[in-house]
């Protein structure tokens, strides 16, 4: 489906429109006040520009880097060309361990690869442990949210779903801690069972091999700590040159999408450690399309991206159609720049479009990832590569860059339209929609050249 029409779908729910204005609006202000806390936060976001870039400038060098960190430290390091690569993987490594279940972290690129799926065709049933992706999970949903894949639910759906699901034949009410308290319950016995866990990576250290997630709810450590068997799936643009790099990452990621000065749990581990935590890690490195993005010289911006939701936020298209309608685990401003990238311009070919270009997007990435730049030059791209050339769209430009390419035609195309002055009706078919809301200005009986030449003529006798 399109964008405009899957966000025509979404207008039509005002129940999702109320609970995405009230859910955006309300971490918009929250991340305004603990920004404006910090003297140097342009700084900052400064600094984490020129650390991606060096990043993706470096790229091959540093996953090199990271690959012999990991396997010093005592990991196995492993990389996928694509999506059904790393399902592969994690597959096999599972079944290696004789396991049925694995618990897992909240994880983009395992959304984005369809990990969930992949295992259950083998006989492995995937347990989403992130409360928002529980719910996601248990409703048979789809993410809509970057940061908060269940944005567009509100308590009483939630409550509903969980006395269907986990808590059924209880009471739960609309106290957001019983709702909560159904969750921990049933999640519990998992972590203390389920041998095999799988994590995404917020950041992978290519100086040391250290891997970091960073979460809210403390699921995350369990599964990061209590398994024999780690599992991480890493996109390969998640790579940070330096350690250090990471005192300003861990500064702009929570504000920028918690609104938090920092993350409840920030969980770092390196390799493996006898009698501590898991006693064997895998990192699984994703391409999926990433060095096709690199390719580009200014669509590789998307590759910045830190997944922290700021642009979702303040998104005047977001906050009103909201994720289902790009389609993607990566909706928003950066889904519209990095989606269409990730799986080919003609697999995903409107959603550069899904934007206001108002640069909203801009002033708040703590990256500075130029995403009103990145949506028009893929506008191009598309015009140039992937619409079809027998497109109307296509064929009326080609006709109007005749006209305009010419003094001769645009000149007659002007006494043409002086012809057929009057009030615009409705266009057929196509056409229609540029008439539904416009009439177009009378043409002017003289145009400036005629003007210009009878004032010559007039001059002259």
């Amino acid at each position: 489906m399109s964008f405009p029409a899957a966000a025509k779908r979404s207008l039509g729910d005002a129940q999702l429109r109320r609970n995405l204005g009230k859910a955006t609006t309300a971490i918009r202000a929250k991340r305004a006040g603990v920004v404006a806390e910090l003297d140097d936060w342009e700084a900052l976001r400064d600094a984490g520009a020129a650390i991606k870039a060096r990043a993706m400038a470096t790229l091959p060098e540093q996953l090199e880097r990271l690959e012999a960190s990991v396997t010093r430290a005592g990991g196995v390091v492993h990389w996928a060309r694509d999506g059904a690569e790393a399902n592969a993987i994690v597959a096999g490594i599972t079944r290696d361990h004789g396991a049925r279940e694995v618990i897992k972290v909240k994880s983009l690129a395992t959304d984005e690869i369809g990990l969930n799926e992949a295992l259950a065709a083998r006989g492995i049933a995937a347990i989403e442990t992130d409360l928002a992706e529980l719910i996601v999970q248990l409703g048979h949903d789809e993410p809509s949210h970057i940061l908060v894949p269940a944005i567009h639910r509100n308590r009483a759906e939630i409550a509903a779903l969980f006395e269907r699901t986990i808590a059924a034949g209880q009471r739960l009410g609309l106290e957001p801690a019983s709702i909560a308290e159904a969750a921990r319950r049933h999640l519990r016995d998992k972590f203390l069972s389920v041998g095999v866990a799988v994590s995404g990576a917020n950041f992978g250290v290519a100086e040391t091999g250290s891997v970091c997630v960073v979460e809210s709810e403390g699921n995350g450590r369990m599964c990061t700590t209590l398994p024999r068997v780690l599992i991480t799936l890493m996109g390969l643009e998640k790579v940070l040159p330096e350690w250090r790099d990471l005192e300003v990452m861990l500064q702009l990621l929570p504000r920028s999408s918690t609104a938090e000065r920092m993350n409840p749990y920030t969980s770092i581990w390196t390799g493996v450690r006898a009698g501590d935590g898991p006693q064997e890690f895998h990192l699984v490195l994703l391409d999926g399309g990433r060095t096709d993005v690199l390719a580009d010289a200014i669509g590789r911006q998307a590759l910045h991206c830190i997944r922290c939701s700021a642009c979702l936020n303040v998104c005047p298209v977001y906050s009103r159609v909201g994720g289902h309608a790009y389609e993607s685990v990566y909706p928003g401003p950066i889904g519209a720049i990095l989606t269409p990238q990730l799986r080919g311009l003609d697999s995903a070919p409107t959603l550069p479009w899904a934007s206001s270009l108002c640069g909203a997007c801009y002033e708040v990435c703590p990256v500075k990832i130029d995403i009103p730049t990145v949506l028009v030059h893929l506008r191009g791209r598309v015009v140039r590569e992937a619409r079809s050339r027998w497109s109307p769209e296509r064929l009326a430009m080609d006709a109007l860059a005749r006209v305009f390419g010419s003094r001769a035609a645009y000149e007659r195309a002007q006494r043409l339209a002086r012809a057929g002055n009057g009030p615009l009706g409705s266009l057929p078919g196509p056409l229609s929609g540029w008439t539904a809301m416009r009439e177009l200005p009378d043409v002017p009986e003289q145009s400036f050249r005629d003007w210009w030449a009878a004032r010559d003529a007039g001059a002259t006798a």
